[in-house]
């Protein structure tokens, strides 16, 4: 939000302009932000998600400017774009409505910059991969009109929702956006009523954005495919009538269900493919183990019976594999640490347990070989993926990118002390300097702006910064566009006076930026975990000791309300002090217990709170809120 409004300000410089943002019940103090930094710009905080429609037809109606701009909050604009398309607006009184090139954090050209009207075949060619098949095809390339030059302005059918600009009198004839569509849809109905109103739309090739996409839902996501092919069925019943509304209808559904089980099943293959090599190699191990153990110590190859493999060793996987997840091995960031803690707790659980299934109780001496070997092959595979992705095999280190950053010497300077505050997972390989008289014998100045290509290939480079303070996005965007391609580096932009360095690298990922904000602990899905953990292994023990420790509570009925509560996933045993003001923190659950009863001082300060609650987001482990649940132990019942 705060790289689009820089932007928007910038392109706003020349032109007579009005800004709204009109907020959606955000809880990561976007309408804060947006009244501190940009006092010019008109806020609408709506206390509820009501939808993209309704949000932008809010600010519409308070608005009596001649043309009006959706513009999402993931957007860059060039310097140049709001006067352009004035100005061809101007030239042709036709055009009702308005879209522009889009790339995405790439640098790549987005197809949905122009797209043709979802008539059933249009729909079918789409759906069922003949667009892609034969793109250059005026027949199977309608969806997103690829026959058509995208570096010239073209009339189209269909604009999109990122950048839409219309004339004020189109709306006012016919209609604004239509609420049945909650998010998706809407920019295709409302192209569609505009051409019905006797306008045109036009695709207008004279200026660029970046939409970094991705950053309002996961397009990878089964939510995503309902609610846009939900979206294409409100369009068919409003639109299309008899056989052509049977027929689009039918395609929908059978999208729906197509698309969704590739959803599932892609996402399913890429989170089992690591738990099952982890599995396929501790099956392996203790093959070998046993048939090893038995011949050498028990004297006899077939000592441990088919059921050893068919059922205990499965049993044993299993438990070491979830002893393993709940330790954070199979997050993005796996530390050797990780996996010796999950599989040696998963190794103690595993003897305890066998001590009462005499049938099944083979060799202690198996469960603790298994329990290394399992610890070898997990941390065996992960240096080997590491070494392949990074060339070396460092697990508990995070890959260094390798980073050029561009700009004046002040801002790369101050931008390289942000990455170093952040300790960010980076190598600046140096700097590309954009003063015109650049010193290129300064060790740390790799070349000029006209240069970036030649660096990115002598160097390797994997991501560019970009200095928004000293480059204009017309610069940036041209760079991005230039330098994009199969090896092209990462790009991220740090806007004029800001902490933030922002990019992202994909259209279907959300995006990723460094800051000064230190990362919270409290928001790690290792930690979120072992903190839901903890709540309900205490509960349990707590409930199953009640007759003695209930004595040493003071409110007793809200303590045994309390452990339910928390059982059930109402409460926390331990939140934050002051949960309903702390719009900085993540939302966590409300705690029975807070911070400040780790403390001995009884009374204290809301700043003294307030920094507790600070502490304890950026710094959380299980052993502070075992902590804190000993200390204030009698007030359980609060």
């Amino acid at each position: 939000m705060e790289q689009a409004l820089l932007s928007v300000r910038k392109a706003s410089q020349n032109i007579d302009t009005e800004v709204w943002v009109v907020d959606n019940n955000s809880v990561d103090g976007s309408v804060q932000m947006v009244r501190e930094k940009f006092p010019e710009v008109k806020v609408i905080a709506n206390t509820q998600n009501t939808g993209f429609s309704k949000a932008n037809n809010q600010a519409i109606k308070l608005s009596d400017a001649k043309y009006i701009l959706l513009l999402n909050p993931d957007t860059v604009v060039e310097e140049n774009t709001f006067t352009s398309c004035c100005q061809f607006m101007d030239a042709h009184p036709e055009a009702g409505g308005l879209g522009v090139k889009m790339v995405d954090g790439k640098g790549v050209f987005l197809p949905e910059s122009k797209r043709g009207l979802p008539t059933p075949w249009v729909s079918f060619y789409k759906i069922f991969g003949l667009a892609a098949l034969f793109p250059r095809s005026k027949r199977f390339g309608k969806y997103h009109l690829t026959y058509l030059d995208k570096d010239q302005t073209h009339e189209v059918e269909v604009l999109s929702g990122a950048f839409m600009l219309m004339r004020k009198e189109t709306l006012d004839k016919v209609g604004l956006l239509d609420e049945d569509y909650f998010m998706y849809g809407e920019d295709i109905d409302l192209s569609y009523r505009i051409l019905l109103g006797g306008y045109k739309n036009y695709y207008f090739a004279g200026t660029r954005i970046i939409h970094y996409k991705g950053e309002s839902t996961k397009k990878a996501s089964v939510n995503y495919v309902f609610i846009f092919y939900n979206a294409m069925l409100i369009f068919a019943k409003k639109h299309f009538s008899g056989k052509s509304m049977k027929a689009f209808s039918l395609l929908i559904n059978m999208a729906i269900y197509l698309r969704a089980a590739m959803a599932i099943a892609a996402r399913f293959a890429r989170q089992a493919v690591l738990p099952l090599t982890d599995a396929l190699l501790i099956a392996v191990g203790m093959y070998l183990l046993q048939d090893y153990w038995g011949r050498n110590y028990k004297h006899s190859p077939s000592f441990y019976p088919p059921e050893f493999m068919q059922i205990v060793v499965p049993l044993y996987i299993l438990v070491w594999l979830l002893s393993a997840y709940f330790s954070g091995v199979y997050e993005k960031k796996t530390r050797l640490s990780d996996i010796v803690q999950g599989i040696g707790i998963g190794t103690v659980l595993i003897s305890a347990a066998s001590n009462f299934f005499d049938d099944y109780r083979f060799s202690k001496a198996l469960i603790l070989m298994g329990g290394g070997w399992a610890t070898v092959a997990l941390a065996s595979s992960r240096m080997l993926w590491h070494f392949i992705q990074y060339r070396n095999f460092s697990i508990d280190s995070a890959a260094s990118k390798k980073v050029v950053i561009v700009g004046s010497t002040a801002e790369s300077k101050r931008v390289l002390g942000l990455l170093k505050n952040v300790a960010a997972p980076v190598e600046v390989l140096g700097f590309i300097r954009t003063e015109a008289d650049t010193d290129l014998r300064d060790e740390h100045c790799l070349g000029q702006l006209s240069q970036i290509q030649e660096v990115i290939n002598i160097y390797k480079v994997e991501e560019i910064i970009f200095c928004a303070k000293d480059l204009t996005a017309e610069q940036i965007i041209g760079f991005m566009i230039e330098t994009s391609g199969k090896n092209a580096p990462d790009y991220k932009i740090v806007p004029d006076g800001s902490n933030y360095i922002i990019g992202s690298n994909s259209k279907n990922a959300q995006g990723d930026f460094y800051s000064f904000n230190v990362e919270l602990a409290i928001v790690r899905k290792h930690n979120r975990r072992q903190k839901r953990l903890f709540d309900v292994f205490v509960s349990l023990f707590l409930l199953a000791s009640l007759p003695l420790n209930v004595w040493f509570v003071r409110k007793k009925l809200g303590y045994i309300r309390n452990i339910f509560q928390v059982v059930f996933g109402k409460k926390s045993w331990v939140g934050f002090s002051q949960q309903d003001a702390q719009v900085h923190l993540p939302s966590i659950r409300r705690g029975v217990l807070n911070p400040s009863n780790g403390v001995d001082v009884k009374v204290l300060d809301q700043t003294t709170l307030r920094r507790l609650d600070n502490f304890y987001a950026k710094d959380y482990t299980v052993a502070t809120d075992v902590n804190i649940v000993l200390h204030g132990f009698r007030y359980l019942g609060n």
